[in-house]
């Protein structure tokens, strides 16, 4: 499904996870490592993996996370990838699990 997504989706998947993995306020090997997988996955480039670790250094801005922009042919995989993420570190803190709760309320 990944291969299905064109270069501004693909961005804005690792925009939303990027985001989640800040949500307890702290990005965890773990998870950093899971971003990293996904970037390999989605075969992004140079000037998009390195944006990537920008996310990883300062989170995203709120502002550039607009739930709305998920094409509803992605919206289930978008859940799913942010879900991943999550529990990639083997704990789901509360801001997390919320988080993930308003986004799949805000793509319905």
């Amino acid at each position: 499904m990944l291969d299905s997504l064109d270069r501004d989706d693909r961005m804005r998947l690792v925009k939303f996870v990027c985001s989640f993995a800040w949500a307890d306020l702290e990005v965890h090997d773990a998870e950093r490592e899971f971003i990293k997988k996904l970037v390999r996955q989605l075969e992004l480039d140079a000037s998009e993996k390195q944006q990537v670790e920008e996310w990883l250094e300062m989170p995203p801005r709120a502002e550039e996370l607009d739930p709305a922009e998920i094409p509803r042919a992605h919206r289930e995989l978008f859940l799913d990838t942010a879900k991943a993420l999550i529990v990639s570190d083997g704990v789901v803190e509360r801001g997390e699990a919320e988080s993930l709760a308003l986004l799949d309320l805000l793509v319905q």
